[in-house]
């Protein structure tokens, strides 16, 4: 247990620049995903009349009430204050709580319609680390390396459930190739509905050409989801990112549907880009550097 919290929450070289640029580069990511989502969630918040499924909070308060008004608005702009101050100030991390409460309220307002994506959700554990590490962390070296390190966590944690869920609702068949036929002909179908024409891809071609290789394309990604819990190790962390970026991409050729955010941040927390940054930074003015990067360390 104690190699394991030592692999998640005890980065390389912790006083370094390169370190403290990887970590406020996390948190800056977070911070601007949460605006981008809560801003276009209070638009289309505006469109919706009746809860359909209510989720989380919504379980316990009625939230239809902010179908009828500017809150949608009202709240967005109280996570923008309370998520900018510590950003910026790097004080007061405990705000990231109350911004997250708010994020979450935001989420199952715009949500409530039945279906429910999972573009926000990597945004949404993020914030939590972040909320978590601001009210029982107040000192930013650490906090920040456990908000980094939770991220990671429960992102192993995450896509391996949904590997066992897929095993535990339909087998060791869930992988057959003609499962993947039936998803492209959903999916062709949404599209179709949006655009009014179809044209397949060459991947999704060669899927519908040979139920083998439609078979080795859904094996890759539940053996991909299944190895995520490696993530929780350092040695590994870099080759299983690698995997779930070309998962996800993988998802989108065949399917049309891609998770953006989810590839940015694997991209930013799935690398040790502190390392590279040490390196370039022992061949380089590192005093220019510090002067340029003042706000953006800590």
């Amino acid at each position: 247990m104690n190699k394991l919290l030592h692999n998640l929450f005890e980065l390389d070289s912790p006083e370094s620049a390169g370190t403290k640029l990887q970590l406020r580069v996390f948190e800056l990511f977070t911070v601007v995903y949460t605006l981008y989502y809560s801003w276009e969630w209070a638009y289309y918040i505006q469109r919706l009349s009746d809860v359909i499924l209510p989720l989380g909070l919504a379980n316990y308060i009625d939230v239809e009430f902010f179908f009828e008004t500017n809150l949608a608005f009202v709240n967005a702009g109280l996570i923008t204050v309370f998520i900018l101050v510590p950003l910026i100030t790097k004080r007061l991390r405990w705000t990231y709580a109350p911004a997250f409460v708010l994020f979450h309220i935001q989420y199952v307002v715009r949500f409530s319609q039945g279906q429910i994506p999972h573009s926000s959700n990597l945004i949404g554990f993020s914030l939590l680390g972040l909320a978590l590490g601001g009210v029982f962390i107040r000192d930013i070296k650490r906090a920040l390396p456990f908000a980094f390190g939770f991220t990671i966590f429960f992102t192993g944690l995450a896509y391996t459930s949904a590997g066992v869920s897929k095993l535990i609702a339909s087998g060791l068949t869930w992988p057959d190739g003609y499962h993947l036929w039936l998803w492209i002909g959903e999916k062709s179908v949404d599209l179709l509905s949006r655009t009014s024409e179809l044209q397949l891809n060459p991947i999704q071609q060669l899927a519908l050409s040979s139920r083998f290789i439609a078979t080795l394309i859904l094996l890759s990604g539940i053996l991909t989801e299944l190895s995520a819990f490696l993530l929780w190790w350092k040695k590994f962390r870099p080759f299983i990112f690698t995997l779930l970026i070309m998962m996800t991409f993988g998802i989108y050729v065949t399917m049309n549907i891609f998770f953006k955010a989810f590839v940015i941040e694997f991209i930013i927390i799935g690398y040790p880009w502190n390392r590279f940054v040490n390196y370039l930074l022992n061949y380089s003015n590192t005093i220019k550097f510090k002067a340029a990067s003042r706000w953006l360390l800590y």
